[in-house]
Order: structure tokens, then C-alpha cells, then sequence
């Protein structure tokens, strides 16, 4: 008789013939070379990837087609819900669901009838949901519990009553619990067309609501008591909203159960929001992250027979939301450290800009305070000088000069002294004439002493826009190509600034 492990020739020679052979007792290594239960996680072959690519078999059509069709409603819906502020909430309705789910089976099986009827676990799937967000927001109203507390405790008690429930019915002689507890985790592999084409119809539901209402969920989103000013039915509406997050909910509980199923209402739009601040597009790259992730996620468990789809599906739909918080094109890290950089470069360049002309207002014989400015060559500012205007270290001033100079504005006119060229001067007037303008609107509108003043102007100073210093102008008793606004620093008090 042959071993199904590998032994050692010695020790089966010792044994064969005692029955412990027969009994499959033989020695083995402690490297097992296979095992019947298929243990390891081998790669598919190329065969396999494009059977799966090109959708050649039944089964596979049937669950990556469902799949996406999920992830693309589950993505349309949640962007309002993310929007909304209610991220956990779809994590409570879908624990709500399971007490549903037991309960059901429980009156179904006792009454005679088959137990396991889909479309009956599914009705009471969507009774607990909606008894659950009943529940939220009754604790809400009536108490003085916060948003999370609410959430969190009928999250709890929904989730301990339907494991209560659920092991009642596993323990009932009228009826078969088996696959009850496939709800919870999801049972992708073994979706049938009834699914797909019941996914595949809340899909299109959800994308015509969506489009269909989308003013109205846009602004109860951003701005619900302006929509309630305005004669809306906001109450309505939200309530409307919910009842689709139910039905993705409680659709998507045979894809990837009841704990994941969360991650497709909430994960894609959140990665959307990392691509674009306009709504429209949040919405449809929301639907196709959760679709790619539906399919992408459910194809890979194809593959690799020893991955769950259900966890795959949300660590596709996880991948695709790391990606876009690092390389978002709207709020991506990327993109953020980029913005954050330039900002301190100009912050550098600008301050420098000011700081020299500042001091050629007062130790320059040039005219600089004409608009434009006077042009004639102004004396040199040594190097050491200017690390006493600021607090900047060496390293940070020279590389702010280095970059002036790259510009044309600024000039070294011997070793460790540099000089504004006509453009530089230019330059640094036009920041100089910013700050001050600032300056002067903090002193007559935001009350602050002019000996504070220089610290909220150098905040604001650098974000200015044209738009705003047009309107700054204005302030002045003089036209706007007057000459420079003395500072507030060399001003002496009035009555009205003492």
C-alpha cells in the first residue's frame, strides 16, 4: 500500500507487514510534499488567467458580472452616504440584517415551509435594516447620546441578538441551518444567475435614482437646512436615500457578507474623493471602483482557489484606495506634498524679497518707494545682514538666494553680497505693497496693534489673489499706482489706532 506522505524507505521496509502500513501509521518528514486538502497557495497558469479573462466559463461570468454590478451600485449609493456623514451607519444596518435573517428562518421553518428561501431571508434582511436605522435615529431624538454612541449601540445589540437568534436555529429539528452563517461572511464562489440578475436589476435601480435625483441628494449632502429653508422634503429625501443603502446592503449580503459588505459602500467613494471635487465625477469613478474591485477582487479568488472573494473583493477595493490617497490628482499625498513644497518656496522667496527691499528702503539712497520703482542700482546687502533679518538658518537662506538667482532677481555683486536687479526690485516691491496692504486691513477692520499686525499679515500675506488686492486697494486715500504704503510700524498713532 502507498503512503500519501513521503517516508522514510527504512521505516516502511520496518513496517510492512504489521498492519500499521494498512492503517496509513508510517513515519513522515516533517515536510509534507502536498496535502489532500489542497493547503498551499499555488500560482495559476497562464491557461487558467485567460479562461478567466475572456469569461469562458459559466460560473465565472455569473460571479465576476454580479460582482461588478454590486461594487457599481454599492459605489453610486454610498458616495451620497459618505457625503452625508453617515459612513457607520451602513455598517450598523448591515449587522442589523442578521437578526432579520435568523428570525426569518426560525418563523419559515416552524410554519413548514423551506427555510432557506432567498427572497424570504432577504425581506427580513431589509425589515431589521430598516428597524435598525428607526432605532438610530429614535436614540438620537429622544436622548442626549452623540451620533456614535447611537450607531454603536444598536450596531452591538443587533449584531449580539442575530448570533443569539442564529444559533437557536441551528439547533431547530424542523429545519437545516447549514449556510445560515454564510451571511455573515459571504459566499461569492457559489452565486447563481438569480443573484447576478437580482444585483444586476438594484444596480440599475440605483444609478437611475441617482441620476434622477441627484440635485436633490446633492444638496441635502452639503447644505440640508438650507434644502428644508427652501420647502424641501428633507426628511423624505433622507429617508429615501437610506432605503437604497438597505437594498445594496441586503442585495450584497450573498456577495460579501454582512461584515464586508460596509467596505463597498464606503471604501470606493472615499477613494473617488481623493481624484476630484466635483460631484459628478466623484460619482461615476465611485461606481467604478467599486465595480473594478467587485471584478478584479472576484477574479483573483478564481485564480487562487484558497482565497475567500468576499475578503478579496474588499482588499482590491482597499488597494485601490491606498493608490489614491498617495497619487489623487485632488487630495492625494502626492499632490498635497507638491502644493506644500511650492508654498514654502514661495513663502522663502517672497519673505527675502521684502526683507531686502525693506532695507534699501531705509539705507538705499535709490528711490524705491515710487510705483514703479526706481530702477537706479541699489547698494549690495551682505549675506551675514540678511541672516540677522529673520530667523532662517544658513542652509534655508541660501538656497532661497540660489533660486532668486535662477530667476534673473538677484544678482551677487561680490563674494556673499547680493543686489536686486531692476526685475528683482520690481518683484519686491509689488510683495512689499501686498504685505502692507494687508497690514492696513488688519489695522482699520480686525483691531489689532500695529506692533502685533506683522504676525497675521505674514500668515495671509503669501495666498493673496489679484482679486483681493484690488479690493485692498481701495482702502488707500490714494489711486492704487500711488506710491508705496508707508508701514504701520513707522506710523504714529492716532486717535483712532491709539
Amino acid at each position: 500500500m502507498k503512503s500519501i506522505c513521503r517516508t522514510d524507505s527504512t521505516a516502511v521496509k520496518i513496517f510492512q507487514g504489521t498492519g500499521l502500513a494498512a492503517a496509513g501509521l508510517l513515519l513522515a518528514e516533517p515536510a509534507f510534499a502536498g496535502s489532500l486538502a489542497g493547503d498551499r497557495i499555488q500560482l495559476p497558469a497562464w491557461e487558467e488567467l485567460i479562461r478567466v479573462i475572456l469569461l469562458q466559463d459559466y460560473n465565472t461570468r455569473v460571479v465576476l458580472v454580479g460582482t461588478a454590478l454590486l461594487g457599481l451600485a454599492a459605489g453610486l449609493v454610498g458616495t451620497f452616504l459618505l457625503l452625508r456623514k453617515r459612513a457607520l451607519l451602513s455598517d450598523t444596518l448591515s449587522h442589523a440584517t442578521l437578526p432579520g435573517i435568523a428570525l426569518m428562518f426560525i418563523i419559515v421553518s416552524m410554519a413548514g415551509g423551506e427555510g432557506k428561501n432567498l427572497l424570504l431571508l432577504i425581506v427580513g434582511a431589509a425589515v431589521f435594516s430598516v428597524l435598525g436605522t428607526a432605532a438610530v435615529i429614535v436614540i438620537q431624538k429622544t436622548t442626549r447620546l452623540k451620533d456614535d454612541a447611537a450607531l454603536g449601540i444598536v450596531l452591538s445589540v443587533s449584531f449580539g441578538l442575530g448570533i443569539a437568534l442564529l444559533g437557536i436555529a441551528t439547533r431547530m429539528e424542523t429545519g437545516n441551518a447549514a449556510g445560515l452563517s454564510s451571511f455573515i461572511y459571504g459566499k461569492t464562489a457559489s452565486m447563481l444567475l438569480f443573484d447576478a440578475v437580482l444585483i444586476g436589476l438594484t444596480a440599475l435601480v440605483s444609478a437611475v435614482v441617482c441620476i434622477a435625483f441627484f440635485k436633490e441628494f446633492t444638496v441635502i449632502c452639503f447644505d440640508g437646512d438650507y434644502a428644508a429653508s427652501q420647502g424641501w422634503p428633507v426628511v423624505r429625501l433622507d429617508f429615501f436615500m437610506m432605503a437604497l443603502v438597505v437594498i445594496v446592503t441586503v442585495i450584497g449580503l450573498q456577495a460579501v457578507g454582512l461584515i464586508l459588505v460596509v467596505a463597498l459602500l464606503i471604501i470606493p467613494p472615499s477613494a473617488a474623493r481623493f481624484w476630484t471635487d466635483r460631484l459628478r465625477l466623484m460619482l461615476l469613478l465611485s461606481g467604478i471602483f467599486g465595480a473594478a474591485s467587485g471584478m478584479v477582487g472576484a477574479g483573483i479568488s478564481a485564480l487562487m482557489a484558497n482565497l475567500p472573494a468576499g475578503a478579496v473583493i474588499v482588499l482590491t477595493a482597499s488597494v485601490i484606495f491606498v493608490l489614491s490617497l498617495v497619487f489623487g490628482t485632488s487630495r492625494g499625498l502626492v499632490k498635497v506634498m507638491l502644493e506644500r513644497r511650492r508654498l514654502r518656496i514661495k513663502i522663502a522667496r517672497e519673505n527675502i524679497l521684502r526683507e531686502m527691499f525693506e532695507y534699501l528702503e531705509v539705507n538705499s539712497t535709490a528711490d524705491v518707494s515710487t510705483k514703479p520703482p526706481a530702477l537706479p542700482a541699489a547698494a549690495a546687502i551682505h549675506f551675514s545682514r540678511l541672516m540677522q533679518m529673520r530667523s532662517w538658518t544658513a542652509g534655508h537662506l541660501k538656497r532661497g538666494l540660489k533660486r532668486l538667482q535662477a530667476e534673473g532677481l538677484l544678482t551677487e555683486a561680490r563674494e556673499a553680497a547680493f543686489q536686486l536687479t531692476p526685475a528683482g526690485l520690481d518683484a519686491a516691491s509689488q510683495v512689499t505693497r501686498k504685505h502692507r496692504l494687508w497690514e492696513a486691513y488688519l489695522v482699520a477692520h480686525a483691531d489689532i496693534a500695529t506692533g502685533q499686525v506683522d504676525w497675521g499679515a505674514d500668515e495671509i500675506e503669501h495666498i493673496l489673489d489679484s482679486e483681493m488686492i484690488a479690493k485692498l486697494e481701495k482702502m488707500l486715500p490714494t489711486p492704487a499706482s500711488a506710491a508705496m504704503p508707508p508701514s504701520p510700524h513707522t506710523l504714529k498713532p492716532t486717535k483712532e489706532t491709539a
